[in-house]
């Protein structure tokens, strides 16, 4: 062979004429060249030394960096023959080795997170961020190799239908889920970048056959966006050309959708734009709108604050959903319509915001518009009731009802039908509004049935609605409040007549009536056990109320006179200090304006507050409380002289006896003169 001619530490130029070298034969010639054939052979599939599982992609190639520097720096080997006998051993040891360094697949997600190795990934971490020490990119990067790499389970369909909306990141460890945030604080100028490169690497991953496993990008996808939502939101336009690039592949679009979908999750604002940019846009398409219309459901059952969405959805984007959810024979499915149909009220609220008073007038056209006579009955339906609700909210719409009315007769017919039929539930504040409207439309019935010669349907049938419209608008209503109090004066006054023209009651016409009717022994029935259990209770009261009175009277006296004299002390505090207090306040709002240098009007405001606080004090309130106080002083006063003073139960109850009947004497003078008023009134 060549080697043994050549010298140690030489290279020796091989020609191809030569079949042997010195002291070689034939048949060591043949094994040279099975030997280079099976060497071929290895190359042919292993184009790359198997990747270790102790170090990342990119340390690999910064080794192979490092030797290709030092290649000039060391010798060439001497170059030793070799046994034809053993090159088939040799060969069999580096297949063995290379199969044992390959990561295999593991049964399910959850067995590889147990398996893996959280200190040797923090390791490998560490080793990328002390060699790439200014590239948080590399870091990154290396994050999400590492993960996928040690993370092969069996993949799932792309949008992970069949688990939960933060599968598989919730799946992951407190420990990993730390190592991986804490490498994404330190690079929080490189999120963005990071993000395309997880998404575009799945895409990749998924038109090798068989491909990788995605998990680990997934998982540095949902750590990104579960902090920084709008990282996915910066450049939506970007990916909507990504996902049309890639139409025909449905796979790679649901992967896109659900990469971007992850932002929603965490803000609803951020899923809205996503859902509004991305989704909407491809909703008719069949293999990709059961995963939009699965995503907006879950989007709103996950924030069922809808506040927060407010201003996101336009009548840009409410109208085409408007139409997918009931207009029929469209590219969704019935099941997919009827869901829509589902979450159409709710996405009516949003689009409608927190201010529907000044907003509902933009959308007026397009609901008018889409009210046509032929349209189907459920969405005829929902567009007069919106309609209304825009008429009947925001007062702008009857101005633009206006302006729109000579070209959309037909739709106008509908409408003025619905008002009719629906008059009663039309509040009141908006009918003069209506009424308003509704008689200019007549006027232009009126133009147009003298230029059409009373040929055109549509302007008869509006002309018939306004007409009843009118009508609606000017009939007589009855006042029940001032009906009911007429009806309960000629009750009162029939009830005096018959009692006072028959002298007494049992000889009167009710009295008669209720008798024969057996209302009134049912009522004197009752009365009467009324009667004996007021009684019962009397005596269960002028047994027991003298004892527990004079008894709380001991326990609670010390305390109330205490009470007493302190808010009489309070009392007479506030009263000596209250004035000047008021005029400290006065002086400091002066103090306050002038330093602020209010205007005129306001400083003349402040001034007229405060005097008129200090003449409330003084004229209403310092009398109202020393009149209190003398009303109190004079009751006490006036049960110890009744009382004698002692004050005992038989006297409180004397007392309450009198104020009882003074009461019902003062309530039977009131009574008569009613009465007597309401008589006056009927004659």
């Amino acid at each position: 062979m060549a080697a043994k001619t050549a010298g140690v530490g030489r290279w020796e130029v091989v020609k191809k004429g030569r079949r042997s070298g010195a002291g070689g034969s034939g048949r060591g010639g043949g094994g040279d060249r099975r030997a280079l054939g099976e060497a071929n052979g290895v190359w042919k599939y292993d184009l790359t030394p198997p990747i270790q599982t102790t170090s990342t992609l990119y340390e690999r190639g910064f080794e192979r960096i490092m030797k290709k520097q030092n290649k000039e720096q060391v010798p060439p080997p001497a170059v030793e023959p070799k046994k034809p006998g053993n090159k088939k051993q040799t060969k069999k040891v580096v297949t063995v080795t290379n199969h044992s360094q390959k990561q295999g697949r593991f049964r399910s997600l959850e067995e590889a997170l147990k398996a893996l190795d959280v200190a040797a990934l923090q390791k490998e971490l560490d080793k990328s961020q002390s060699v790439f020490t200014e590239n948080p990119s590399v870091w990154l990067k290396d994050l999400a190799s590492c993960l996928n790499y040690k993370l092969q389970a069996p993949p799932s369909e792309p949008t992970l239908s069949q688990h939960t909306h933060d599968y598989p990141y919730s799946l992951v460890s407190r420990e990993l889920r730390g190592i991986i945030r804490g490498l994404l604080a330190k690079a929080p100028g490189s999120l963005e970048l990071f993000f395309d490169h997880c998404l575009f690497t799945m895409l990749q991953e998924l038109d090798k056959t068989p491909g990788e496993s995605l998990h680990g990008y997934r998982i540095c996808i949902q750590a990104i966006l579960q902090d920084k939502p709008k990282i996915a939101t910066m450049n939506l336009g970007k990916f909507l050309e990504l996902l049309r690039s890639h139409q025909n592949r449905p796979a790679k679009c649901l992967t896109i959708m659900w990469a971007l979908g992850q932002a929603g999750f965490a803000n609803l604002t951020e899923g809205l734009k996503v859902w509004l940019g991305i989704m909407l846009p491809v909703l008719g398409i069949k293999s990709l709108s059961p995963f939009a219309i699965a995503y907006l459901d879950r989007l709103l059952l996950m924030h069922p604050n809808l506040t927060k969405g407010f201003g996101m959805i336009g009548p840009k984007d409410f109208f085409p959903l408007l139409d997918f959810a009931y207009m029929p024979n469209n590219s969704l499915t019935p099941s997919l319509q009827e869901q829509l149909c589902q979450l159409y009220p709710r996405l009516k609220v949003l689009a409608f915001g927190a201010k529907p008073e000044s907003t509902l007038h933009t959308y007026f056209p397009s609901f008018l518009s889409r009210a046509t006579p032929n349209c189907p009955s459920e969405m005829k339906k929902e567009l007069l009731s919106s309609l209304t609700e825009c008429l009947t909210v925001d007062p702008l719409s009857a101005s633009v009802w206006r302006q729109l009315y000579p070209k959309h007769l037909s739709q106008s017919s509908l409408l003025l039908e619905h008002l009719l039929r629906s008059w009663e539930r039309i509040p009141k504040k908006t009918w003069k509004s209506l009424q308003e409207t509704v008689q200019s439309f007549k006027l232009t019935n009126q133009e147009l049935l003298r230029k059409s010669g009373g040929n055109n349907q549509d302007v008869v049938t509006c002309d018939q609605a306004c007409k009843g419209l009118l009508q609606q608008a000017q009939g007589f209503r009855l006042p029940w409040t001032q009906l009911l109090l007429l009806v309960l004066i000629f009750a009162v006054g029939f009830l005096c007549h018959d009692f006072r023209s028959h002298s007494s009651f049992q000889a009167s016409l009710s009295g008669r009536l209720l008798q024969s009717s057996g209302f009134l022994p049912a009522g004197q029935q009752a009365c009467a056990k009324i009667y004996s259990y007021s009684l019962q209770g009397y005596s269960w009261l002028e047994e027991t109320l003298p004892a527990w009175g004079s008894y709380l009277l001991t326990v609670v006296r010390p305390s109330l006179q205490l009470a007493w004299a302190q808010i009489s002390a309070t009392v007479s505090f506030l009263s000596t200090h209250c004035a000047s207090y008021l005029a400290c306040i006065g002086d400091s709002l002066t103090h306050l304006s002038q330093r602020l240098r209010l205007p005129d009007a306001l400083n003349q405001l402040l001034c007229s507050l405060g005097e008129l606080f200090l003449l409330l004090y003084q004229n209403v309130l310092l009398p109202l409380w020393h009149m209190l106080l003398g009303v109190l002083a004079r009751a006490q006063e006036h049960c110890h002289e009744t009382c004698r003073g002692e004050v005992t139960w038989t006297c409180v109850k004397t007392q309450f006896s009198e104020a009882a009947r003074w009461a019902w004497l003062w309530l039977q003078d009131i009574t008569v003169t009613f009465l007597d008023w309401a008589l006056a009134m009927i004659s």
